[in-house]
């Protein structure tokens, strides 16, 4: 034990296709070899790990470990956030993936599995690392507003999550995001939209897809954004426009890999706001792996709004 953060653990059991609820005992272990004295508390549907952050802040806890996958992280951080932004922006968040996709640990470098991680949260260095906010319609068309850490996207990207999470995880995170990706492909059709960068003048492209990213990896290790850093206070605006989808599907390996953006019909913008509009019916989001909405959306940069451990 080396750190005095009071801290809160929240736990997805169901995180991994349930593993994480099968080996918390060797966690907590790992856990309290690291901490010390903590306490935590079991999501027990989707969503839940938000209301039982605010809760956490609200009864004095200084360190919050996420300990799930992507979507947990991002329900998290929703915990600590209003729409006006920070509840306590002394607060930490320590991120413990153990999850299907594990995105956003590639970005931090954190190796594969929750005991990686645990081995990162001692001490009490930290650093701050942006935050996006972002405006948008729910399915019955209500606006509300919400954070994300990692990548939040639209077109495509919204369909195959709606896929991914309709669907069992059991073969993992590339395999399941993969074989979601080419079920979207078969039913998707490029969508038009209308961006507004920071205060550019508004234009109107066709897209698959587009990637607002503060981190680099999305969709089970594509890395999407191969120069994001998360605490530049810039996103990294990643857009595949004017391609048909056999030109999109053509494009899978190198999404791994990060080579896309060389791409003529791959654009990468960089900016600390942006607003789409949709001309097409429904343009489904992505955030951070969950499907929450659709287009119209505006998007900012918080910039090292999250203190972050891990």
């Amino acid at each position: 034990m080396d750190q005095s953060f009071k801290t809160m653990v929240v736990v997805n059991p169901n995180s991994s296709n349930g593993r994480t609820g099968k080996q918390w005992d060797p966690i907590h272990e790992a856990l309290k070899e690291k901490l010390g004295t903590f306490d935590f508390v079991m999501t027990e549907e989707r969503g839940h790990a938000t209301p039982l952050t605010a809760q956490a802040l609200s009864d004095g806890y200084e360190m919050i470990v996420s300990l799930g996958g992507d979507g947990t992280h991002n329900e998290v951080v929703n915990g600590l956030f209003t729409p006006d932004g920070p509840v306590n922006p002394d607060v930490v968040l320590a991120p413990v993936t153990s999850g299907t996709g594990g995105d956003f640990r590639k970005t931090l470098g954190v190796d594969k599995g929750p005991f990686a991680a645990i081995d990162r949260l001692g001490g009490e260095d930290t650093r701050r690392i942006d935050v996006g906010r972002f405006a948008y319609l729910d399915h019955e068309g209500v606006q509300k507003v919400a954070h994300f850490v990692n990548i939040l996207s639209f077109g495509i990207g919204g369909l195959v999550d709606h896929m991914v999470n309709t669907t069992t995880k059991v073969l993992g995170g590339k395999t399941s995001f993969f074989i979601a990706t080419l079920r979207a492909l078969a039913r998707f059709r490029a969508q038009e939209v209308t961006l507004t960068l920071d205060d550019g003048e508004p234009f109107t492209t066709t897209i698959h897809n587009v990637a607002v990213a503060n981190g680099q990896y999305f969709g089970g290790g594509m890395q999407v954004a191969p120069d994001a850093q998360p605490d530049d206070g810039l996103f990294d605006v990643v857009s595949f426009e004017n391609m048909s989808t056999m030109q999109f599907m053509g494009m899978g390996s190198s999404i791994y890999k990060g080579t896309h953006v060389q791409d003529k019909n791959v654009r990468v913008r960089r900016a600390r706001k942006l607003g789409a509009q949709r001309p097409d019916p429904a343009v489904l989001l992505d955030v951070d792996g969950e499907q929450l909405g659709v287009l119209p959306i505006t998007i900012e940069n918080l910039e090292k709004a999250l203190r972050l451990k891990g």
